[in-house]
């Protein structure tokens, strides 16, 4: 199991005095500060600072994306909206971070709102989780010469978390799903390298370095997850790193730098998509509680990657029910399955 930063607070929203210019709508948010811009803009003669970021309006964007309409499905507890488009249909809440595409939850980085009778949505979602979803095209792998590293999680004197039924070690689990995993992969035709395919130790920074000197098309992290002493929390997550500028899901106490840039910010896009769709995959194979796709950046093994990367959480081992599937090895090769599956 990996860890994690949190988000920092936000002040309500200031647009400076612009001679006579109508004002742009006003966000109050608990958000770092940040102009509305609607779909007219202040003109340019107008001096104003550069914004730290923007919030849209949904309609507008999708009239721009020639898309479907913003249709709203619910008032009740929260006002909840449905976008679609042929790749599927995104369900959004005002005030909330959770969303779900085609049913599987995600985690927007920052809450909508509405505004003047209309939703609103940061840019930087509408870029960084609307836009790879709605608008781009399905991620696709080579048709040949399809490199993945598969990275069983901890090893050796690394054990991870232990099963709340008997201490057996999230180390040994994580090997046998990947060892499982390698060859249904490479049946269906891609070259598989494994960070470790014994119980040794290997560093978490290593691991990206190894998918590079592997020229990876794909580098997926296995992993089980624990909450102990809670025994109740359960499900599937999974993580990818976080798109610059946003903040991070979870941070579990690390800095979570939202200007950071790295390699990993080069697959946003692919980095979303691989996410999705391997939950999405899992959960229909399992039926295992949906927790999300996340965005993370303290998980050293998704930084400095060259590749599209995420890293999965395949259950709890502090929950007895789950510990006691992740014990079967019938469980663990129904999760080889479902990943090699969404791979084809």
């Amino acid at each position: 199991m990996p860890q994690q930063p949190a988000p920092g607070g936000m002040s309500s929203l200031n647009w400076p005095p612009n001679n006579g210019v109508p004002q742009p709508a006003v966000l109050h948010t608990n958000k770092p500060a940040v102009p509305v811009i609607r779909s007219n803009p202040p003109p340019a003669t107008v001096p104003k600072p550069a914004p730290v970021a923007t919030w849209s309006s949904l309609e507008d964007w999708a009239a721009a994306h020639k898309i479907g309409k913003v249709r709203k499905i619910s008032s009740s507890p929260a006002a909840t909206y449905a976008i679609g488009s042929s790749n599927g249909v995104m369900v959004l809440e005002i005030g909330s971070h959770e969303a779900t595409w085609n049913g599987t939850e995600i985690n927007l980085g920052f809450e909508p709102q509405f505004i003047d009778g209309e939703v609103f949505l940061h840019g930087l979602d509408l870029e960084k989780n609307l836009e790879p979803l709605l608008c781009a095209p399905p991620l696709t792998f080579p048709e040949t010469n399809r490199v993945i590293v598969i990275d069983p999680g901890h090893g050796g004197s690394n054990p991870g978390t232990s099963s709340v039924l008997d201490g057996r070690l999230e180390k040994e689990f994580t090997l046998d799903t990947a060892l499982r995993l390698k060859p249904l992969l490479e049946a269906e035709g891609w070259t598989v390298f494994l960070t470790r395919s014994r119980d040794v130790y290997v560093t978490n920074s290593f691991r990206p370095i190894f998918a590079t000197a592997h020229h990876a098309d794909l580098f997926i992290s296995l992993h089980f997850n624990s909450a102990a002493p809670d025994r109740i929390q359960a499900g599937l997550e999974t993580y990818c790193f976080t798109p610059t500028g946003m903040p991070s899901t979870v941070t579990r106490g690390y800095a979570d730098p939202w200007s950071e840039k790295l390699s990993s910010n080069d697959f946003d896009t692919q980095n979303l998509q691989l996410a999705v769709k391997l939950q999405a995959a899992l959960l229909r194979a399992t039926g295992m509680e949906d927790r999300g796709v996340r965005h993370v950046r303290y998980i050293e093994v998704l930084r400095n990657q060259n590749c599209p990367a995420i890293l999965i959480e395949n259950g709890y081992l502090s929950n007895p029910a789950e510990a006691e599937k992740i014990e079967s090895a019938d469980y663990r090769q129904k999760l080889a399955e479902a990943i090699a599956g969404a791979l084809k």
